[in-house]
């Protein structure tokens, strides 16, 4: 494998690792402001509802850590993180950047829907505050998929770190 191809393949990781988080991240932050106004317009009115409100507008914020965890996840099959410099095929290095990149999207949609589903919740708490506990179950459908998503890729990756996949480089 010549030295251009292994750079190649931790490129594509890189950038893998940082669709993985950046995605994630931004949908937490959509999501969150999706849920912050809800959760504004009712506390105007209702400011006494502030606890019940504040996890269902942090909520949506689980997606930027899932994204995280895994690009960092992605970023230890480059050596960068926990090692010395691996070699890493075009192939693999396509296979993490898929990786990231489908667990930064379904993160990104996750933590949107998740800030519509506490918009929602929110909704429901305004009129009747002691559903607040019913409430909360909407936007925790929408986690289980998240979560779904990152065990989807720590699973992906454990299966790339199989010694047949990716050997380290000898000095």
């Amino acid at each position: 494998m010549s030295p251009e191809w292994i750079e190649i393949g931790r490129g594509l990781c890189y950038a893998g690792a940082g669709l993985a988080f950046g995605l994630a991240g931004a949908g937490s932050a959509c999501g969150i402001a999706i849920a912050s106004h809800a959760g504004a317009g009712v506390m105007r009115e209702k400011p006494e509802l502030f606890g019940r409100m504040l996890i269902m507008i942090a909520l949506p914020g689980t997606q930027g850590f899932y994204g995280f965890i895994a690009a960092i996840l992605i970023m230890t099959q480059t050596g960068l993180i926990g090692g010395g410099p691996l070699k890493i095929s075009l192939g693999t290095g396509l296979a993490l950047f898929f990786i990231g990149l489908g667990d930064g999207i379904a993160q990104l949609v996750s933590a949107i829907k998740q800030g519509e589903a506490s918009a929602a919740g929110i909704a429901l708490i305004a009129r009747r505050p002691e559903s607040a506990g019913r409430a909360i179950l909407f936007p925790a459908f929408v986690e289980t998929y998240a979560v779904v998503a990152l065990l989807a890729t720590i699973l992906f990756i454990i299966f790339l770190t199989q010694p047949s996949v990716l050997q380290h480089v000898t000095g």
